[in-house]
């Protein structure tokens, strides 16, 4: 098993990663499943759908660079889709997912963006308990 404490700036909490997840949430604050689906289906915000298909009806050109969202829920624990968001790197170091709440090792960081992670923990939080709802059908 693998356990790991990752820092972040003072911006970020800390999280520990067990495994290949977060198992516990990023904020005191429950996630919110619709501020959720703004953060992963809307495209100012996390932009998931960029790379991911889902059951997103308002995508008139679905992404197939990654993974389909329908059914994650199945597939992975809340634990682990945190992880991913938060920084999918230390799952798979070759990933071209961008680490949303993760500052280390990034290059060529926009002035806009240095200092601080792309998704605060919140948003994580919500996107995390909206794609705990995407279950096979």
């Amino acid at each position: 098993m693998i356990a790991a404490v990752v820092a972040l700036p003072a911006a970020a909490a800390a999280f520990q990663v067990v495994g290949d997840a977060i198992p516990a949430p990023l904020t005191d604050v429950a996630g919110d499943p619709v501020r959720g689906r703004a953060v992963v289906a809307g495209r100012q915000v996390g932009t998931c759908v960029l790379c991911h298909a889902g059951p997103f009806p308002e995508e008139r050109l679905p992404a197939t660079i990654a993974p389909d969202l329908r059914g994650v829920a199945d597939r992975l624990s809340a634990g682990q889709i945190r992880l991913r968001l938060a920084d999918p790197r230390v799952v798979n170091p070759d990933t071209v997912m961008p680490a949303y709440f993760s500052q280390e090792g990034l290059v060529r960081v926009g002035r806009a963006w240095q200092g601080r992670t792309a998704l605060t923990a919140q948003q994580i939080e919500d996107a995390v308990a909206f794609l705990m709802t995407l279950k096979e059908e």
